[in-house]
């Protein structure tokens, strides 16, 4: 089966059913007839700029481009946010938040997102986040508006 006929496939299984990893995929897809390799598999959802996105369901799940806000609800996923969320901390104009494997991606997208004027952006690992302020942006706005996606951090 061609190449095209493929990345229309993986697209429709991933808008319509919340896929976790790929072997999920590939088991689906050879349900539909496809018989490829992982590392096909793996190429594909690249060209197709498929990434993971954190579900109260399942973990993270793929989406597609453009997909993400529209799959989400906002407090379902403020819900999987507060999941992952295990620490803040701050340094002059830089927070350091600290979350389980796997869901820092997620928390910085939820934070680039907000387009907040206060913050200038982030940097994320598996379980870091480096968040940079503005200059001359007081701790107490900055905390006060990651509070706004990051609810459990008003613990912190």
């Amino acid at each position: 089966m061609n190449r095209t006929r493929r990345l229309l496939e993986i697209s429709r299984i991933i808008k319509n059913h919340k896929i976790s990893n790929q072997e999920e995929l590939l088991s689906m897809l050879n349900q539909k007839g496809f018989k490829y390799t992982q590392a096909t598999l793996s190429r594909d959802l690249k060209l197709l700029k498929a990434g993971k996105v954190a579900d109260n369901e399942k973990g993270y799940i793929y989406v597609l481009p453009g997909e993400k806000e529209d799959k989400f609800s906002g407090e379902e996923m403020k819900d999987t946010v507060n999941r992952g969320f295990l620490s803040i901390d701050y340094s002059g104009n830089m927070v350091i938040i600290k979350t389980l494997p796997g869901f820092a991606g997620g928390i910085a997208l939820r934070i680039d997102r907000m387009k907040a004027f206060e913050i200038l952006g982030t940097i994320a690992g598996d379980d870091t986040i480096l968040v940079i302020s503005r200059e001359g942006i007081g701790r107490q706005e900055v905390h006060r508006v990651l509070t706004t996606e990051i609810p459990a951090a008003l613990n912190s």
